[in-house]
């Protein structure tokens, strides 16, 4: 076996290793998506941390088909990891003090009112996330990263109304900036697997 070949070989092991860490990291974030497990949330960090760490070893580009297989994983991890991440920063933040509402929002005080009336805000932000997470993510894959900005203009103003009570603001910002991070860590992956 000559140098070359053992390169090779060597950088196909890379890839397979990246992207097998990065599909362990989508499974387990689907698993604490769906089971609403805490370990699931902590062992899909976990992997996406190795993984973020192995693509920024310098390596040889591997084929390009290694890099369409690990863009997609990416965005699929970013949109489905998220939501899971923004509750466990939820969870950590506020210790479970606000109430969940019957549609995902959560329940705090009206404000002004005289007779103490509860309703819910925030409600949605399942599929806001996925939304934004998506359009992040893919901002940045395809070098447009100031659309972020968009995004969190369109998020904000389409909340502003609901965001008169502290409770809406605290979960609003803790939410949207544990969205943001992990979109933004998935499209580092595959920015520094591929530089």
């Amino acid at each position: 076996m000559n140098p070359e070949e053992s390169f090779t070989v060597l950088t196909f092991l890379y890839w397979v290793v990246l992207l097998l860490t990065t599909l362990g990291s989508l499974v387990c974030a689907a698993l604490a998506f769906k089971l609403h497990r805490r370990v699931f949330a902590i062992g899909s960090v976990a992997a996406l941390a190795a993984a973020l760490v192995m693509a920024a070893v310098p390596t040889p580009a591997g084929p390009s088909s290694f890099g369409i297989v690990l863009g997609m994983l990416a965005i699929a991890l970013a949109v489905v990891g998220g939501a899971p991440m923004a509750v466990l920063a939820l969870n950590l933040a506020t210790r479970g003090s606000v109430a969940s509402g019957q549609y995902g929002g959560i329940m705090v005080d009206t404000v002004g009112a005289v007779d103490n009336a509860v309703h819910e805000v925030l409600r949605g932000g399942l599929a806001i996330g996925m939304l934004e997470r998506f359009a992040v993510t893919g901002a940045i894959l395809a070098g447009f990263p100031e659309a972020i900005a968009v995004v969190v203009a369109i998020k904000g103003v389409g909340r502003f109304t609901e965001l008169s009570s502290s409770e809406a603001r605290e979960r609003f910002i803790i939410g949207t900036f544990a969205s943001l991070i992990w979109a933004c860590a998935c499209a580092a992956l595959v920015h520094f697997a591929l530089v």
